[in-house]
């Protein structure tokens, strides 16, 4: 199983929203609604960017921005930090089924580290962050290293996301999809199963999406930010 975290695991991003919005006024500015939305599941690089052109300020130093994310964000995530619907109960689930099962996040190291004190360090076997890959979703890297790291070929894995990104990096892998919209609404595509919600998501769902593949039953899972 693959798991992406931020919006899927974790109700998040409106920690990244108080921080994103925190960084635009100490630059004088306002970040806009379809600036924001496009930098859900993105890497930190790319929201700098998205940033500094929607504020007309492309001069901007944007590792001075990254610092007064991480920064900001690690303070709001050790107390702020809410399960999204259904995804502690579906994540225990898998792993009493003794599935492999790994974090597979565009969200740096340091980050992470701050969160899995809310997700449990014993969740997953592996966690992916988006400062250890060669590039960042959309590619399918992440993915591919996670599956490779649980010895798991993607093909039979499931990732779960929120992310139109993150969604196109999981189909891009090869994975099975289940996606469930959080910040950033996500249309019909093949290849991904879209529901509205993780609380009525269970093992014999996640089995049933590689089985209309033809994947062997045994299934890994890869959750995402």
């Amino acid at each position: 199983m693959l798991f992406d975290m931020d919006g899927t695991l974790v109700d998040s991003e409106r920690l990244w929203d108080i921080a994103m919005d925190e960084l635009a006024a100490s630059y004088g500015g306002t970040l806009s609604p379809s600036a924001r939305r496009s930098m859900v599941g993105s890497s930190m690089a790319t929201s700098m960017r998205i940033l500094h052109d929607d504020l007309g300020q492309p001069w901007r130093d944007p590792a001075a921005g990254i610092a007064f994310l991480e920064r900001r964000v690690a303070e709001l995530f050790v107390t702020g930090l809410q399960w999204r619907p259904g995804a502690m109960a579906l994540l225990h689930a898998v792993r009493a089924a003794a599935i492999p099962t790994a974090l597979v996040t565009s969200t740096a190291r340091a980050l992470v580290e701050v969160a899995l004190d809310t997700l449990g360090r014993d969740s997953f076997d592996v966690v992916v962050c988006g400062d250890e890959v060669t590039a960042t979703k959309p590619d399918p890297a992440p993915y591919l290293t996670a599956a490779r790291l649980l010895s798991v070929p993607i093909e039979r894995c499931v990732a779960i996301e929120d992310s139109p990104t993150g969604v196109a990096s999981a189909l891009a892998a090869g994975a099975a999809v289940l996606a469930v919209p959080c910040e950033v609404s996500l249309t019909e595509t093949d290849g991904v199963h879209l529901m509205t919600t993780l609380a009525t998501a269970d093992l014999e769902l996640l089995a049933s999406l590689l089985a209309s593949r033809d994947a062997p039953a045994a299934i890994g899972v890869i959750t995402e930010s």
